[in-house]
């Protein structure tokens, strides 16, 4: 009933026999607050621009864009989420050699393949609590000769993170592009994390971004990426279609970057559910969990039973969590969630706590 990205609502509607308004669905890591009322109203303003094309040159949007995420104007990528701007980006870099964090996103791993990469892995360990070892990242890149680091920064599932003056470290002592998928870095401080003021320095440099998970509009379908590298944004112009993001998500996307206010409320909101459902579960002794930076949370199982038990027993109450078994690096005993809203978030933490206390596995 899952794909990559999280649960199938519809299906799980038709299984369960109720609306998948219903299900409350912590397999997903969308943002479980509203869309920015700005971004929205604006929207509603201006929806008379549906029999518009949009600017073919998304000024305004790539304006709001490059003041919220550091960039600049010129070095800015616009795509159809940023999985396009990713896959678009490794299929005209084509690495030789490429890296990536184990367990990370299958996406990477997928779209290396379709460029015949040769994939080395970094192996993100329990023992160390999934953290990454900078020297030793640094000394992997260089012995192996890798063309291409793709990481996600947090990276999901584990919830790790790079400093950004650590991926500094990367692009100045290695010869390999990076690129660094920043979908969950707006959950977290960007001052410290996010790497995309210094794609004006480093043209081994590719950040890419969306709008899905952070200001939680999935189905609008916008994304974008930040580089200084000729080589990428010449390719990407090559490539560009015109009018390729419609005027819905031009639209919306000019208000949402802009929405301070907006920004400033998911961020505290997220900070303080994570920091205080972490707490409430670590109560449970057959439960291990790790500190994430994303908003989603890693744990494991200590239990005589599996994460797929645990998630059967939690649908029969319309909660999906996720099942990590099939995460490279990752056991049976994996399960991911990511925080909803408040009143979401204790009746799992009440289920789960029933569940296990009772030993109802």
């Amino acid at each position: 009933m899952e794909n990559f990205h999280g649960a199938n609502l519809f299906e799980l509607a038709r299984e369960l026999d109720c609306k998948t308004e219903d299900i409350m669905d912590f397999s997903s890591n969308i943002n479980p607050l509203s869309p920015s009322s700005k971004a929205l109203e604006f929207l509603r303003e201006n929806l008379s621009l549906i029999r518009t094309y949009p600017d073919p040159n998304y000024k305004d949007l790539k304006a709001a864009i490059s003041s919220y995420a550091g960039g600049n104007f010129q070095n800015i990528i616009l795509g159809l989420g940023s999985t396009e701007v990713l896959s678009n980006a490794i299929e005209i870099i084509r690495p030789k050699k490429s890296l990536l964090l184990s367990p990370c996103y299958s996406e990477y791993e997928k779209e290396l393949k379709k460029a015949r990469s040769e994939i080395f892995y970094y192996p993100l360990r329990e023992k160390n609590n999934f953290a990454i070892d900078l020297n030793l990242l640094i000394d992997t890149i260089n012995k192996e000769n890798i063309d291409l680091f793709v990481f996600a920064n947090p990276n999901n599932p584990t919830g790790s993170i790079l400093l950004k003056d650590e991926i500094k470290s990367i692009l100045e002592k290695t010869k390999s592009f990076v690129l660094t998928d920043e979908t969950y870095v707006e959950f977290t401080d960007m001052n410290l994390y996010s790497a995309g003021d210094l794609t004006k320095s480093y043209e081994n440099l590719l950040v890419t971004r969306g709008t899905s998970k952070f200001f939680g509009v999935p189905g609008l379908r916008l994304g974008y990426g930040l580089t200084s590298s000729k080589k990428l944004l010449e390719a990407f112009k090559n490539r560009e279609i015109l009018w390729q993001i419609n005027i819905c998500a031009d639209l919306m996307g000019q208000k949402m970057f802009s929405d301070k206010e907006y920004i400033k409320k998911v961020y505290e909101f997220m900070k303080n559910e994570r920091e205080r459902i972490f707490e409430d579960l670590s109560e449970i002794s057959s439960l291990k969990l790790f500190k994430s930076y994303g908003n989603f949370i890693l744990v494991k199982i200590k239990g005589d039973f599996s994460a797929k038990d645990l998630r059967e027993k939690l649908k029969k109450s319309r909660i999906i969590i996720r099942d990590l078994s099939n995460f490279k690096g990752l056991s049976e005993k994996y399960f991911r969630f990511c925080l909803l809203d408040k009143n979401s978030n204790q009746i799992f933490s009440q289920k789960l706590k029933e569940l296990l206390y009772e030993k109802n596995i």
